[in-house]
């Protein structure tokens, strides 16, 4: 049999097992159990939240019954639940066509449902078009609009739908639900891998599947961190992690060498920078809100390591240096020696307390020589 990719086996069946989305499944529910339909829904969010498994779900409760029905209604191939992609059919006929058939009464359920994805690449004689059916409807039709841009979605067609905002899912709901799909698999994974596959995400429950998906494939029974590190040529974490005690300790040529290190091993100047940014934001968090702030999202033992190390740092300190990264990426972009600057940005931050020290001894200098005065 031909391989289903995991973010498609796992694809909610019901909306008891939605994911991140709980508030929107339960009100849709209710809408149903109280004969409280719209004509005209728009669903909303980024990527891989959700939007078209909760039309899909919606569609099953409106017009499923039995299991084949069910079945073609999630694989969008049921005749009374019409997908229609609007990226690859922007024009007027195209939606024309679809408006003539909703005179058409549905062959076996309830009602006609057009599930629109991405909706707001329509053109403007589309939108016109479909806006007249959208005003009065037949009763057997229902709408379902998903769009991952709703600016560009006509005043005029929102004003007519149910709109529902679909969130980013947290990272800890995107681990829980990893850590539950290589169970299923039959594999095992270290906890700091779900997470960093989780935060990899960015909210998107079907990126973090096909992340995971892309590990299992390469063949490891267990998954480390070491395996996602070398998939996608990211840093190393240990590494980071000594480069960043190097500059606690104000020890730029230790944290030189660990710079150095990742760079001999592929990384580029920008991912170093990027990487070391993301690391001092979790220090400078710990630090500001405690050992056991949930706006860190990693596994318990190594949020316990970062806030250890975030210890050492002075959270002032820490805003300075995320400032200095910032500046230095900015620069190496259209720099002739990237290298230089990358390396001066390391021993700047690996001296930030004695460069405090001398802007402290100045102020209090020029505030003497004021009394003096």
């Amino acid at each position: 049999m031909a391989y289903t990719v995991l973010a498609r086996r796992y694809r909610s069946q019901t909306f008891d097992e939605v994911v991140g989305q709980e508030p929107i499944a339960r009100t849709l529910m209710n809408a149903i159990k109280s004969n409280r339909v719209a004509h005209a829904y728009l669903f909303v969010g980024t990527r891989g939240v959700g939007k078209t498994t909760m039309a899909r779900l919606f569609a099953k409760a409106l017009n499923g019954g039995t299991p084949e029905i069910d079945d073609l209604i999630m694989q969008g191939r049921e005749t009374d639940t019409i997908e229609f992609d609007a990226a690859s059919n922007t024009g007027v006929d195209e939606a024309r066509e679809l408006i003539a058939n909703c005179a058409y009464k549905p062959l076996r359920g309830k009602y006609k449902i057009y599930i629109i994805d991405e909706v707001h690449m329509l053109s403007t004689s589309a939108f016109n078009a479909l806006l007249k059916t959208m005003e009065e409807p037949p009763e057997h039709v229902k709408f379902i609009l998903c769009t991952t841009d709703p600016q560009k979605v006509p005043a005029t067609i929102q004003s007519r739908c149910q709109r529902y905002d679909f969130r980013n899912i947290p990272t800890q709901r995107i681990a829980e639900h990893l850590e539950a799909v290589v169970k299923r698999e039959g594999s095992t994974a270290d906890e700091e891998l779900i997470f960093a596959v989780a935060r990899l995400g960015n909210g998107s429950m079907r990126d973090a599947l096909s992340l995971l998906d892309r590990l299992m494939a390469s063949g490891e029974k267990h998954l480390t961190n070491k395996v996602l590190e070398e998939l996608l040529g990211l840093p190393d974490r240990a590494v980071i992690g000594r480069l960043l005690d190097a500059l606690a300790e104000g020890k730029p040529g230790q944290a030189l060498e660990q710079a150095s290190e990742l760079i001999q091993r592929g990384i580029s100047i920008d991912q170093l920078i990027e990487a070391l940014a993301s690391r001092l934001r979790d220090l400078l968090v710990l630090a500001a809100c405690g050992p056991t702030s949930p706006l860190v999202e990693l596994s318990e033992q190594a949020k316990a390591e970062e806030a250890a190390r975030a210890t050492k740092f002075d959270a002032a300190g820490i805003v300075h240096m995320i400032a200095l990264c910032e500046n230095v990426q900015r620069s190496v972009k259209t720099s002739a020696v990237p290298r230089a600057l990358v390396d001066a940005l390391v021993v700047r931050l690996a001296l930030t307390e004695k460069f405090a020290d001398v802007t402290a001894l100045v102020a209090g200098s020029q505030q003497v020589s004021a009394k003096k005065r």
